[in-house]
């Protein structure tokens, strides 16, 4: 009997190990969601951005490209030809001729004033020039402080000269029948398509990297918040408590990680998924592909957050720490810059965040079509990530629970050195 008592100690032991690693990581866990929502800073950064940034953004370039800008005309050719060229130009989609102006200087001024974004020229010898066969100009003045109204008013003016010049043509072109006219007047006929931004905006071609930058941005500002709370209600202004649950570097890792994979699975989804739909983004991913894509990004942003973190000693901190580096991260994703024109030595940072390989491995799933084998090499840096930062959260944590160790030591050591002296003074004055 006492053989057989002894052999089942050990298997009591391992399983009371295991049920008490598992009870204080629930522990940890439901003290990580319970202050996420008593904390009215972390349930802004956790849920309400998420819901109404994303929102926000899509409803703001949900017209994807601008129409009817603004453009001042200044005709001093007043001929038939500068008057079709501006009634063709006008009659586009794009451009509205709002003002006739008799000089240069005049249209400047209404520029200046923001009233037109940009002016149309016609010289005096505008129509002799044309009608003689020389090559005629129409001088073409954009605001460049917005690109999408120089594009607007550049594109529309040369269109319509293209278009005039080939019916300029066609009386000298000495064809015979139509098709010859087109033959000698457009003899390389451009037909463009195009391939992945079908609208041409720039909601679909900018926002859905925001979305994803959106998900990193809003974590690290919210787990950072939480640390500084933490902090702040320390009496040694330590990031780990004193107690029997905090003992583990796994669990403490694992139990508040848990909390923030748990409420942006939720957020994750929404935002990639249902964000895309409401606002007739193209969204040619599965839900399977965005599961692998999503799953290893949303680790690694949170095991960054967890280890910057340690830089948080107060709440405020973490607003000057992440909120200046959204556009800086959205630039090295290579979304709105080409990324073969990022220099190397920013191309070696981007790969540290998180965001870079999420944007590009979520473009080209949702936007490009592609499959789990065309972002492969994106899941991989997002897997490395997510080890490596796991690692450095689990050391940061190590330094967090050795630091709150030596400061109850010397708390408690100083404790019992108060008392030693009061009863000292106490026996000296008796």
């Amino acid at each position: 009997m006492s053989e057989e008592r002894s052999s089942h100690t050990p298997i009591k032991k391992a399983g009371s190990g295991i049920l008490g690693f598992l009870s204080s990581l629930c522990y940890i866990w439901w003290l990580e969601t319970k202050s996420t929502i008593k904390d009215e800073g972390v349930l802004i950064f956790f849920i309400l951005v998420p819901l109404a940034y994303p929102l926000l953004y899509s409803w703001i370039y949900n017209n994807e490209v601008v129409r009817e800008v603004p453009v001042a005309i200044v005709d001093l050719s007043h001929s038939a030809s500068s008057r079709e060229f501006i009634r063709d130009f006008d009659a586009s989609p794009d451009v509205h001729a709002a003002y006739y102006c008799n000089s240069l200087r005049e249209a400047q001024g209404l520029a200046g004033k923001q009233a037109v974004h940009g002016v149309l020229y016609f010289p005096e010898d505008f129509d002799r020039t044309l009608n003689r066969g020389d090559q005629a100009h129409v001088g073409v003045y954009c605001d460049m402080s917005l690109m999408l109204t120089y594009k607007a008013i550049y594109q529309s003016a040369l269109a319509v000269s293209l278009k005039m010049g080939e019916e300029r043509q066609k009386p000298r072109s000495f064809s015979f029948t139509e098709r010859d006219e087109e033959l000698n007047t457009e003899p390389l006929s451009v037909d463009a398509q195009p391939i992945f931004n079908t609208t041409g905006g720039y909601g679909n071609a900018v926002l859905p990297g925001v979305l994803i930058l959106i998900l990193q941005q809003t974590l690290l500002l919210g787990i950072g918040l939480s640390a500084g709370t933490a902090r702040e209600n320390n009496r040694f202004q330590d990031l780990v408590p004193i107690g029997r649950h905090y003992d583990g570097i796994m669990k403490i890792v694992l139990g508040k990680s848990s909390c923030y994979f748990m409420v942006y699975c939720v957020m994750s989804a929404y935002i990639t998924m249902a964000v895309p739909y409401f606002f007739s983004f193209t969204m040619l991913a599965r839900p399977s592909d965005l599961f692998w894509l999503l799953l290893p990004y949303l680790l690694a942003v949170i095991f960054f957050g967890m280890t910057l973190s340690c830089m948080v000693r107060y709440r405020e901190n973490v607003m000057l720490l992440v909120v200046f580096t959204s556009v800086p991260f959205l630039f090295l994703t290579g979304v709105s810059w080409p990324q073969s024109n990022i220099p190397g030595i920013w191309q070696g940072f981007s790969w540290l965040i998180p965001s870079t390989f999420g944007v590009r491995g979520y473009l080209r799933i949702s936007s490009m079509g592609g499959s789990i084998d065309d972002i492969l090499p994106e899941i991989r840096g997002l897997w490395i990530q997510a080890v490596v930062y796991f690692v450095t959260t689990c050391f940061v944590y190590r330094y967090q629970i050795i630091s709150a160790r030596k400061h109850a030591i010397a708390h408690y050591q100083m404790i019992q050195n108060s008392i030693r002296s009061a009863r000292e003074k106490r026996a000296d004055g008796k």
